[in-house]
């Protein structure tokens, strides 16, 4: 089969020719047809989170938002047959351990990152999907591949994030700082859900985007300081700050941005990673957080659990993943979107469509 294959941390990839992945008695072979360019891989081809524990064996095939359709099967897999498409989450869980037991399969103690756990991940034309029943999601019949690769990860994130982690009710403000990938989805989610959305970036594109998904107020934050950003987000709300914060890019600037836009009593969902400048660590103001009583609240993924009901609104409308697709692109273009990712010239979704 065709690949994008990582030799090397911040080496150009190159399409080749690979083995089709060997499945087991729980797995599936699943034909992409639709794989999103994350910046999630872009993190990994720089060889960032090494501070979190995270190693690459490479040579290595990166990718982790899959949309396709099950091609073979193994013999201990039941209700799952040829021809079915599905979404494939990025946070495959064994199905046994005390957190999948819970539901709460994003946490998984034996996770199976496609790219990270067997080397194979969406940037190719086959994946192995391992315990197949519960990482191959069935899609709905209005819910297209497209779709799958654009929930795969970004788009179920901010679901988790908005629905879940923050437990956002109708009529409550938001600030989601970051208007890319997850931001964007967290704006149109927050909406659909009766938030009113103030969004936060550097870029006016994006934040004109953020306008058509329903945002009520933008701020470009270029220059601004975490304090001047809050400023700007109180001086919106009457003084007050929002209820809800989601931090969507991760790193010191967006986290304590977002923070500092927070009203007391409120709930600051961080949803993004942090990169070489800080490795991990970002320096919180932890008296305001007592004395305001806020929340900080971490969010990874979204659990298998919770497909179906993220599933039946986009089945219905309500919600449109794939809405926010921008570009459609060949597996032979993967290495030059990583290369507009360091100054954020990508704008929405990059899917890899023609995988032939």
């Amino acid at each position: 089969m065709k690949a994008v294959q990582m030799d090397e941390v911040l080496k150009p990839m190159a399409v080749r020719d690979v083995s089709i992945p060997e499945i087991g008695d729980e797995d599936a072979l699943v034909r992409v047809t639709a794989s999103g360019i994350c910046r999630t891989d872009w993190h990994l081809w720089n060889g960032d989170w090494g501070w979190i524990g995270v190693k690459l064996s490479l040579p290595l095939v990166l990718g982790h938002e899959i949309g396709g359709v099950v091609e073979r099967v193994g013999s201990r897999v039941d209700g799952l047959t040829v021809g079915t498409r599905v979404c494939v989450p990025f946070n495959m869980a064994c199905g046994h351990c005390p957190y999948c037991v819970r539901g709460l399969q994003n946490d998984c103690d034996n996770y199976m990152w496609p790219m990270l756990t067997q080397g194979s991940g969406g940037f190719a034309q086959y994946v192995r999907v391992p315990k197949a029943q519960l990482n191959c999601v069935t899609l709905p019949a209005n819910v297209t591949e497209k779709d799958a690769a654009a929930l795969g990860c970004r788009y179920m994130t901010a679901y988790r994030a908005v629905r879940t982690r923050a437990d956002l009710h109708a009529g409550e403000t938001v600030a989601v700082t970051g208007v890319g990938g997850v931001g964007r989805s967290a704006v149109e989610i927050a909406v659909a859900l009766g938030g009113q959305v103030i969004a936060i970036d550097t870029k006016d594109s994006a934040l004109e985007a953020a306008k058509k998904l329903g945002a009520v107020e933008v701020i470009n934050s270029e220059g601004l300081t975490p304090k001047q950003v809050g400023e700007r987000v109180k001086a919106l709300t009457g003084g007050t700050g929002v209820d809800v914060g989601i931090d969507a890019i991760g790193g010191s600037n967006a986290t304590l941005s977002t923070l500092q836009s927070i009203a007391k009593y409120g709930r600051l969902v961080v949803a993004g990673l942090t990169s070489q400048e800080d490795k991990g660590e970002v320096t919180i103001p932890i008296d305001q957080i007592v004395a305001q009583e806020l929340s900080v609240i971490g969010t990874l993924g979204n659990p298998q659990s919770d497909y179906p009901d993220l599933l039946r609104l986009v089945n219905s409308g309500k919600l449109a993943p794939s809405r926010h697709i921008e570009s459609e692109v060949r597996l032979e273009d993967v290495q030059a979107v990583f290369d507009r990712m360091p100054k954020f010239q990508t704008n929405g979704f990059v899917v890899i469509t023609q995988l032939n």
